[in-house]
């Protein structure tokens, strides 16, 4: 990884701006951030060492440009143009341009753009809902070739399927916020993120924790130095067809508990098996019904990403497919939030016969009544 900063100093321009990292390192030595200056580093693309060689090189990775300010800042309009010619003529490198301005850049990018350039990764911010919804419609109308979304700080709970759906963006990042004034970050938020990721096969990133950080209702003070680490100990970050959901541990409810968890959900309570469904138990036998969960859950549930996840499991038509719904067992965002089994994951075979031993126990509740 490498950093380009051309220029310094931004203008806070939405909620996630409050507590900027920037305004913080700066006000600790008595600087202005909201001051713009072009920096000592403007053409660092083109410099190079005294061996001749360049001093950014594709060896050391992607180019993290404008860090410590916004490249579509307006006040930064008259220096924008050169930069863009060293991104162009620097092709070797990869470039990544993190922006909260999304709605400037059709009025910014070079005349040359075209449908955009392979080695430049625009990356939207949406630190809340509202952010979300003003910004990415924007972002997914623009040409542009490789789409990243970062919800850093994360505010609030954010649902993008809908703009994840589209298959235009690559990857997403998020994070809590660090500093003094940190607001909180929930785990579930980050959860709930994070299904949308897998279901869309798209990779996600856990980046940090953030100062003040939200698991089972209980609120941690992370250090700073421990919340890259703790995020990444979580395992939480999803790349599709890696198996890296299998890092992250949990424990498998207690059925006692589960069932009574389950009985007091209005939504669950309201499935039961009908005459006609214990009819079909009584001519098959248990046997073959606990053969067919097997079959549905090896199928419909077990993939690391299952086709139509959350759509997949009919509401009628046999046992099986009333006790998914019953018991939490239909798909896996369900299966996460009741049986801490997480998404992105093949289902190992003893999560299999779990979850099939949950469906015959609720079955056979149902059936004996």
């Amino acid at each position: 990884m490498s950093l380009w900063n051309p220029w310094h100093g931004c203008h806070k321009t939405s909620p996630g701006c409050a507590n900027c990292y920037v305004y913080r390192r700066d006000d600790s030595i008595g600087k202005d951030a909201s001051i713009v200056t072009k920096t000592g580093d403007y053409d660092l693309p083109l410099r190079k060492n005294r061996y001749g060689e360049y001093r950014l090189s594709p060896d050391d990775g992607v180019v993290f440009t404008c860090m410590t300010s916004d490249f579509f800042l307006e006040d930064a309009d008259e220096w924008r143009k050169a930069c863009w010619e060293m991104i162009r003529f620097r092709s070797d490198l990869s470039f990544h341009i993190i922006t909260k301005r999304i709605e400037r850049f059709e009025q910014c990018m070079p005349p040359d753009w075209g449908d955009g350039w392979d080695h430049v990764i625009i990356c939207c911010t949406c630190e809340n809902q509202e952010m979300a919804d003003r910004r990415l419609p924007v972002f997914l109308s623009l040409p542009i070739k490789h789409r990243e979304i970062i919800t850093e700080p994360m505010l609030e709970s954010i649902n993008i399927e809908k703009y994840l759906a589209t298959g235009l963006i690559e990857h997403v990042t998020c994070g809590g916020e660090s500093g003094s004034n940190a607001r909180p970050c929930d785990f579930r938020w980050i959860t709930e993120l994070r299904r949308e990721c897998v279901r869309a096969g798209v990779p996600f990133y856990f980046k940090q924790t953030g100062a003040k950080f939200i698991k089972d209702g209980k609120l941690y003070h992370i250090e700073r130095a421990l919340q890259m680490a703790q995020a990444k100990k979580s395992g939480y970050s999803y790349t599709p067809g890696e198996g890296s959901a299998d890092a992250i541990v949990y424990r498998l409810p207690e059925r006692k508990h589960l069932f009574e968890r389950l009985s007091a959900s209005t939504f669950r309570n309201r499935f039961h098996l009908s005459e006609k469904d214990k009819e079909y138990i009584s001519d098959k036998g248990m046997d073959v019904i606990r053969k067919h969960a097997e079959d549905f859950v090896a199928k419909r549930l077990a993939p690391e990403n299952p086709e139509n996840d959350g759509k997949q499991t009919p509401m009628r038509g046999h046992p099986v497919f009333i006790a998914q719904h019953a018991s939490a067992c239909c798909c896996r965002s369900c299966l996460e939030k009741w049986h801490n089994i997480s998404s992105g994951k093949v289902l190992t075979d003893a999560e299999q016969k779990y979850v099939t031993d949950v469906l015959m126990e609720w079955i056979m509740r149902e059936y004996q009544k």
